[in-house]
This record gives structure tokens, sequence and C-alpha cells, in this order.
């Protein structure tokens, strides 16, 4: 797995680093799509959560699509298009999508729409198939994992600042005609707009310098995979897609019942929650902007003062969101404390994916006992923090899973972007203990769920030695 790039290509990781975006701008855009569509087309709680499952049951059936193409034609359709051809695909079938809600407004229809979010999301699952193993693939493999997390902390600002703008074009130029009517014509701009800067991006990306065929995807050792036809026949990744599917569902899981805790067993108002959840989802961008500083630069002096500034930047970002609403914020000082955790954690693992799980996994286990253990502020700063240790953990299993697996390594992505569903079964599984226990103790569904990432850290090491592929042995010309 090695390859002669000695640095980080930027030029060409830029623009690819715009589809990441993307993906955080639309789906926490759906957040405020929600409240809009149910009071215009009157819908219970259930019909209006349709909206989240049409997008992200998309990313399953997008997945099984490609593979079922691939079969079917004995071959693997992104290596036979192009890794960038199937990028401009990907933005062009999500364009398509949006297209659907000016009909789809005009009509009043809300099937339509849902179908509109479903092709935007089927796009989004082919890019999303691509764009993770090239991002690994822009430079030397021993800082892929790093230029994932950094892809992912541009995602975290697409999430930060997509229902804002999105809010804004839907409720701002709102001025004329009855509420019901400006709620459902007004998406129909703002969708258009994303549609032609889909378009706009996939010709962009087209004629961009991105590669065709990056390195990883070259066989480079024919005497490990002459005999593996499919991607499943390597242990990495069949135990890495368990690996994603635990990750999004402890992820997803821990925040989804952290505002059933705190309004039950701690007495919070409602609309005190709100702060809490958002330093969870800001807890993910402290650290993947921490873990992405070895991306920028091999000097080591740098990186080591970058480690300490990053993290407590993202931090900033958070408190003047907080303070721009008008939030107390002296509750959440005393969280940069638990960022130095991070920090010294992030400098333990030295970069080395495996490690940097197996670290991460085991604070996620100790910040869950911690929470469950104990009661009050205390407990909820110990499971806010589990956003922290959840950072850098989708690049490390990405980067482990899809190591080493040559021309499979398309449809081994594939196959990883399909794990994302796990984020709706654990959190089921874990609503489902807490409806039988409590939701205090609830929590152990995430234990054992880092439990089983920490196996996962350790056993792949192994796997991945044994064919050649260490990732402690640094690229020359940089350290």
């Amino acid at each position: 797995m090695s390859t002669n790039q000695t640095k980080t290509n930027w030029a060409q990781f830029i623009p690819l680093a715009s589809v990441f975006f993307f993906w955080g701008f639309v789906a926490a855009s759906n957040d405020i799509l929600i409240p809009v569509f149910k009071k215009a087309f009157d819908l219970t709680q259930v019909q209006s959560q349709l909206v989240s499952f049409a997008f992200y049951i998309a990313y399953t059936v997008g997945s099984l699509i490609y593979l079922l193409i691939s079969y079917l034609t004995k071959g693997d359709l992104i290596n036979r298009l192009g890794y960038k051809n199937s990028l401009a695909l990907g933005l062009f079938i999500s364009a398509l999508g949006t297209l659907l809600f000016y009909p789809a407004a005009n009509l009043g229809s809300f099937p339509l729409m849902l179908s509109g979010l479903f092709i935007v999301a089927l796009g989004f699952s082919l890019q999303q198939t691509v764009a993770n193993p090239l991002a690994i693939a822009l430079g030397p493999i021993s800082t892929g994992s790093q230029r994932l997390t950094l892809a992912g902390g541009i995602n975290n600002f697409g999430t930060t600042i997509g229902p804002l703008i999105v809010s804004f074009a839907i409720f701002g130029s709102a001025i004329n005609g009855s509420e019901t009517d400006m709620s459902i014509e007004s998406v129909k701009i703002p969708y258009l707009v994303l549609g032609a800067a889909f378009l706009l991006v996939a010709i962009f990306l087209k004629f961009s310098s991105l590669p065709d065929k990056p390195e990883i995807v070259v066989e480079t050792d024919d005497s490990i995979s002459k005999d593996r036809s499919s991607a499943l026949k390597y242990p990495q990744l069949v135990l890495g897609m368990i690996g994603i599917f635990v990750y999004v569902g402890v992820e997803v899981s821990t925040a989804s019942n952290l505002p059933a805790y705190m309004e039950k067993d701690l007495g919070f108002l409602t609309n005190e929650i709100a702060p809490y959840i958002s330093l969870y989802w800001a807890s993910l961008m402290i650290g993947r902007w921490t873990g992405a500083v070895e991306a920028f630069t091999d000097k080591m002096d740098l990186q080591k003062i970058l480690r300490f500034i990053a993290p407590y930047l993202a931090f900033g970002v958070f408190l003047l969101v907080n303070a721009i609403a008008k939030h107390d914020l002296t509750p959440f000082y005393i969280y940069a404390l638990i960022i130095l955790v991070l920090i010294l954690a992030d400098m333990a693992s030295k970069g080395n994916p495996a490690r940097m799980l197996l670290i991460f996994s085991g604070l996620g286990i100790l910040a869950l006992l911690i929470g469950m253990s104990t009661t009050g502020m205390v407990s909820v700063y110990a499971f806010t923090s589990v956003g922290l240790f959840c950072s850098t953990l989708w690049p490390c299993i990405f980067t482990l899973a899809v190591s080493g697996l040559g021309k499979n390594t398309s449809q081994g992505s594939s196959f990883l972007i399909m794990m994302i569903m796990g984020g709706g079964f654990i959190s089921l599984l874990q609503g489902y203990v807490a409806d039988v226990t409590t939701i205090h103790s609830s929590y152990i569904v995430g234990v054992l769920c880092f439990a089983y990432l920490a196996f996962y850290a350790w056993k792949v090491k192994g796997i991945l030695s044994e064919q050649g592929i260490n990732f402690d042995k640094k690229i020359s010309g940089g350290h």
C-alpha cells in the first residue's frame, strides 16, 4: 500500500472537499423541512419523520443498486466509469432530485417532495462511495485518515450553516401570501439554487485534476489479492462493516437519547437542552479539526502547536454561535478541560488509525460509564464528551477497512456506506432498553458498541500486517 506521494495534493483535495460540505448542508437542512412540511401538509409527527427516513434509506438503496449493476455487468461500475466521472454522475443525480421540488411545490405534493429528497440522497450515496477512498488516496497513505478527518470537519461546517441558510431562504423571503402557501412555495428557490450548485461542481470536478484511477485502487501485491474476486473476501472490510454500523449507531443514539434523560431524570426544560445537544455535535467538529492537523503539515513542531490551537478554535465557534443565540455560556467553560483529554489522546495515537481507534473507543467506554454511574451535570458532560471520542472514528474505520483492497476498493466503500443504517437500528435498540429499564442505564448499548470497535482496532492490526500493511511506517520525505 505504498504510494509515491509524500504530501497531500491540495489542488485535488479542495474541490473534492466541496462535496463533503454539500452532504452536511443538505442533511442538516432536513431538520428545517420537517416542521415546514408538517404544517403545510397537515402531517402527524410520524409522517413528518418520513423526510429523514426517505433521505437515509436512499444511502442503502443506492449502495445496493451500485452492487447489483456491478454484479450484472460482471465488472466494478466505478472502476469502469472512473472516479471523476462517477463523482460527476452522483452530483447530476442529486441535481435531478432538486428539480422535483418545483412541481412538488406547485402541486402541493408531499410524496413528490419525498421523492426529490430520496433522489438527492441517492446521488449522495454514489458520491460517498467514491469520495471517501479518494480523500484517502490524495496523498501518502500514512495521513489518509487525517485527510478524511479534515473532510469530516468541512462536512460539519455544512451542518452548521445549512439550516441557517435554508431557514432564511424559506422564512426570510416570505412576504406575501398565506403562511401555508408561503412555506411550500418558498422551498422551490433554495433547492433549485442547490441543484444549480450541484451541476456547477460536477462540471468543475469533471475538468479538475482529480485522478480517475487513484493509486489506492491499483493492485500493489498480487500475492495478497489475486484470488479475492470480491471485497467481502477481505476480513478487514467485513469486520469494518460491522464497525461502521455500530459507530454510526453509538454516535446517533447517544445524542438522540440525551434530551429525554435531561428532561426526565434531571428536570431540564425542553428549551434549556438545545445548547447541550449543540455542544455534542460541536464536539465532533472539535475532534475532527484536531485529528486533521497532520494532513496540513509534516513539520512536527508546527503540528504540536496546531494540536492545541485547532480544538479550541472549534470550541470558540461553538461559544460564538451560542453567544449570538443569547445562551448562558457559564456552564460550558469547564468543557475546555475535557478537550485537553482529547488532545492528549490524539497525541498518543501518533496518527496511526488502529491505535487511535483503540484509544478513542476506550475513552468512549470510560465517558459512558462515568455518565451512567453519576448524576447531575457530571453525567451530562460525560455523555456529551462521547462526541469528542466519536469524532475521528469514521476515518479510522474507513481507512483500515479499505486498506489493501486494490481494485475492490470502490466495492468495499459501497458496502461501508450501506452500513450507515446502523444509526437507525442502534437508536431503536437503545430506546427499547430505556423503556424496559431506565434511560440512564440504556447507555450500556453504547458501551457494547465501543467495545466492538476496540476489538476491531486490535484485530485489524494483525490482519493488515499479514498483508504487508503497516501504518506505523511513515512514508519518507516528510518526517
